[in-house]
């Protein structure tokens, strides 16, 4: 059975893109620790980031980059935090987050109350910078 994560990349479950290619899938997360909180994701299901092979983590990587690049043309932020927890789904995946502070990457923190409205807003702005930028 697909997981979460592969449903959301098929289209099969709305989500908010932020950019997309045949190996990998960028969105927003829903319960966001910080405003443009992104996934990122292969689309081929490996549950542990690190059983992925090495070429597949290096341009995972790379698309990560582009995709934090744009998350820093979008959102006002210091960096881009990154973090691999991936508990949460047995898919692969990483957290970018638009950072001020170190305290601002601790999922601890209260989620964003925010709506799929707001949520649609953010995507459009970043995927507007992945173009752009």
């Amino acid at each position: 059975m697909a997981t979460l994560f592969s449903r959301i990349a098929a289209g099969e479950i709305p989500s908010h893109r932020i950019a997309g290619n045949d190996e990998f899938f960028a969105f927003l997360d829903i319960h966001p620790i910080a405003e443009g909180h992104t996934l990122v994701i292969p689309r081929k299901e490996v549950d542990y980031l690190f059983d992925l092979d090495d070429d597949v983590l290096g341009r995972m990587m790379a698309f990560a980059k582009t995709v934090a690049r744009a998350l820093e043309q979008a959102i006002p932020c210091k960096r881009i935090g990154l973090t691999v927890i991936g508990l949460e789904v047995p898919h692969a995946h990483i957290h970018l987050v638009p950072i001020r502070k170190e305290s601002d990457l601790f999922f601890g923190n209260p989620k964003l109350n925010v709506t799929p409205e707001e949520l649609a807003q953010t995507a459009a702005k970043i995927r507007k910078s992945v173009i752009s930028g």
